[in-house]
């Protein structure tokens, strides 16, 4: 951090007021758009659970159960803030992330001047400063504030340890550092683990390209034990709790014995797209109606699986329950579905739902209407929603206008590794949530910074 550090000192007045600018940005969201709902209420019972009755665990009628349905890593945060400010004191929270989310768009420069130079980093940290949907998030105590911080860190170290591996040098500490911060993303997500794959495809390259091969070989062991062995007692406490091999978190949020709709899932895939169908169907699923009018016209091949689909959602919104025979059904007519069509399933609806989460306006935090496109309902916040849509674009075409400026060598492979591997990963799931992608920012903003140098210059990773 020497670097960035130094630079900070010889621009103080620019980082000053950008960092006044972020800060303000951030209370503001804190203040005037505050999201305490949902997820936030599961990671807060826990917390609670686990300062008072030392149980990580949820409450179940009134009682408090072991849980693996999350990591604990956000939950130990809420933990220590409820500790040091009280019981569900969840503006503490967002005012704690509005400081961390500003700290990290330091590490997104410092990033960007490893990648690039000074000023590929200021123009990141001004991008990074002002970004709206990271800092959106700090005003939702949810785990992607924290997320996002802990993958800036380990792409940080990651592309350092890379460029002294090519220098055919080794710094230890620096893949140490690497895998630490890799496994606190882990601890707030499981699909973070996705950073390691995309770091461990740049040292392979590294590893066919250099002749001294044992240095390579030295940090990718130490990237692997610093990373994954501190998971061993997350791994451990499952086993000795629940008998049971989990070493991050439950793919459905489940716990064992509890019945998934496996079958339902299934025939969601064969049709959802978009965040709209998340809220309208899929979340209201089991414990509440929904809409058969609100499932779009590809959801049904045919006029006899037109009738069948509304046959299964008039018998589960009577209910409001999928069980093992219903689940059975609807997996039958998924079946029939990625039968009828199966590139539309393996390769067309995958590519628009990462399509959907990486350009559709990021307002789910904020009092927008979903279906932002139906201008005549509401009109002002279509208009809105659709300038938040130009400017998520604008970032996108900023990093690859970044990328393309320069010529990144191994780190490019990362950095672009991650972003690719978590799109296709997040492209198998059957809820498109915008959110999902914002874990890729940190290496999307360092890239954007370079998309203002005014003519290629190659980086010297």
């Amino acid at each position: 951090m020497k670097k960035i550090i130094e630079m900070v000192r010889r621009n103080w007045l620019f980082f000053l007021l950008t960092t006044i600018a972020a800060l303000a940005l951030r209370f503001f969201f804190v203040f005037c758009y505050p999201h305490i709902a949902g997820d936030t209420l599961v990671y807060g019972d826990i917390a609670k659970n686990w300062l008072d009755h030392g149980i990580f665990g949820v409450t179940d009628m009134g009682l408090p159960r072991p849980t693996l349905i999350r990591l604990p890593g956000y939950p130990a945060f809420l933990a220590a803030i409820f500790t040091i400010f009280g019981r569900e004191h969840y503006t503490a929270v967002m005012i704690a992330q509005a400081l961390i989310d500003t700290n990290t768009c330091l590490v997104i420069a410092a990033l960007a001047l490893e990648l690039m130079d000074e000023r590929a980093a200021k123009a990141a940290y001004l991008l990074a400063a002002l970004c709206p949907f990271t800092a959106n998030y700090v005003a939702a105590p949810l785990s992607e504030t924290l997320s996002i911080c802990c993958l800036a860190h380990a792409f940080y170290y990651g592309v350092r340890g890379l460029k002294i591996l090519q220098q055919q040098s080794s710094e230890p500490y620096l893949w140490i550092l690497s895998g630490l911060w890799s496994a606190a993303a882990i601890y707030m997500r499981p699909d973070n683990g996705l950073v390691l794959a995309a770091l461990g495809l740049a040292m392979l390259v590294v590893l066919f390209r250099l002749p001294h091969k044992k240095q390579v070989v030295l940090a990718g062991l130490l990237l692997a034990v610093a990373s994954l062995a501190p998971l061993a007692p997350w791994a451990y406490r499952n086993w000795r709790v629940f008998h049971q091999w989990q070493p991050l978190a439950s793919r459905y949020a489940n716990d064992p014995g509890e019945f998934v709709p496996h079958g339902f899932n299934h025939w969601v895939k064969t049709w959802i797209v978009d965040y709209v169908s998340v809220e309208d169907v899929y979340w209201h699923v089991s414990g509440e109606q929904f809409n058969p009018e609100d499932l779009p016209n590809r959801a049904f091949d045919g006029l006899t699986e037109y009738q069948k689909t509304l046959d299964l959602a008039a018998r589960y919104n009577q209910d409001q329950f999928i069980d093992s025979a219903m689940d059975a059904e609807f997996d039958q007519l998924a079946v029939e579905r990625v039968k009828h069509s199966p590139v539309r399933y393996y390769v067309w609806l995958p590519f628009l739902r990462t399509a959907d989460m990486w350009l559709r306006p990021r307002t789910e935090m904020l009092n927008v209407e979903t279906r932002w496109w139906e201008f005549s309902q509401h009109e002002g916040e279509s208009i809105f929603a659709v300038s938040w849509a130009a400017l998520n674009l604008l970032f996108i075409v900023l990093a690859l206008r970044g990328w393309m400026q320069w010529r990144l060598g191994v780190a490019g492979i990362f950095l672009i590794g991650f972003i690719l591997l978590r799109s296709l990963f997040l492209s198998t799931l059957e809820n498109p949530e915008p959110r999902y992608m914002l874990e890729c920012f940190p290496a999307l903003l360092a890239l954007a910074g370079g998309a203002f140098q005014l003519r290629m210059r190659p980086s010297d990773t």
